[in-house]
């Protein structure tokens, strides 16, 4: 079973854009699941990635208010196949947050966690787990540019970053 998920994060909107950009929504159309990392900062970034891909997912973050942390989770475990996919926004100093999200999965036998917070893209492997950030697609404050992810799952995992 091969499975393709895309992944974004931190979108902030309507503050840093109007609407998700053509190119993501065009590649987001083709997944099999979409996840989101947090910082939506709407509910209308929900709705707009559901019609993109039924299969959706998402965590909140630590800008998100009320009305989305009511729906989403701060953490999320999500199986596909023989992996486990850890999802958590992240929080605190950019520099730690690798730490910090070992230390809320360390139970929980994960194979990647995906997150965001930093809006800078990672994509590295320690200690047996793959850590993937997607950036963000709308942003690039911290970033040299905006992104997204692609995770394709069959008997491995590959992922990558796609510049927007």
């Amino acid at each position: 079973m091969k499975m393709k998920i895309g992944v974004l994060s931190d979108t902030h909107m309507p503050e840093k854009a109007k609407v998700l950009p053509a190119k993501l929504c065009a590649q987001l159309k083709t997944c099999d699941m979409v996840i989101h990392a947090g910082d939506m900062v709407t509910m209308e970034v929900a709705s707009a990635l559901q019609k993109l891909c039924p299969n959706f997912k998402a965590v909140c973050g630590n800008m998100d208010p009320g009305q989305v942390r009511n729906k989403f989770p701060e953490k999320e475990i999500i199986e596909v196949g023989k992996f486990r996919l850890g999802v958590k926004h992240g929080f605190g100093p950019p520099d730690k947050l690798k730490a910090i999200l070992k230390d809320s999965f360390k139970d929980d036998k994960v194979d990647v966690i995906i997150f965001g917070h930093s809006h800078s893209p990672v994509c590295e492997t320690e200690g047996g787990i793959m850590f993937f950030n997607p950036g963000s697609p709308t942003d690039e404050i911290f970033a040299p540019y905006k992104s997204f992810g692609i995770i394709e799952i069959n008997d491995k995992i590959e992922a990558r970053i796609v510049k927007l």
